[in-house]
């Protein structure tokens, strides 16, 4: 179940994704733009805040092992290490995100220009999450002709 405190928006591509977005504040126009862009952006998460101490702490030990594998001195390391860091969380966040409609403006700060908050967001999609059987076609057509199937 999704509420939103103001608005809840919602968007349906085709017959494969669908989307809910909920608002704080802001209107049902802007409910469903957000809603066609978590269906064409597929955000993890709402805001870089949102995203687990966990994950933030594994990217950040990836990114130390590239600039020191690219052998970066240790005085602009750590401004490597966060810029690139920063940016994957505003890949995966929706809020740091460009917004799909108008690639100058980001979530955020259409979501200012509104006096709005998205409080939750839900994407669904067909076949997501279902692991396809991996199949060696011409093993299968082998055992086949070899009697085995």
């Amino acid at each position: 179940m999704i509420e939103g405190e103001t608005v809840v928006g919602s968007y349906i591509h085709g017959t494969r994704i669908g989307t809910l977005v909920a608002l704080k504040g802001g209107d049902e126009t802007l409910a469903r733009e957000l809603a066609m862009h978590v269906a064409a952006m597929n955000p993890e998460y709402i805001s870089a805040a949102d995203v687990p101490g966990g994950i933030v702490a594994k990217e950040r030990e990836i990114y130390a092992e590239q600039v020191k594998a690219e052998g970066k001195p240790p005085e602009i390391s750590a401004k490597i290490i966060e810029g690139k860091l920063r940016k994957r969380l505003n890949e995966i966040s929706l809020t740091g995100q460009l917004f799909v409609k108008d690639d100058k403006v980001t979530v955020e700060s259409l979501l200012k220009k509104a006096a709005a908050q998205v409080t939750a967001i839900v994407r669904f999609e067909v076949g997501a999450g279902i692991e396809k059987k991996q199949v060696d076609f011409a093993a299968e057509v082998m055992a086949t002709v070899h009697g085995k199937h």
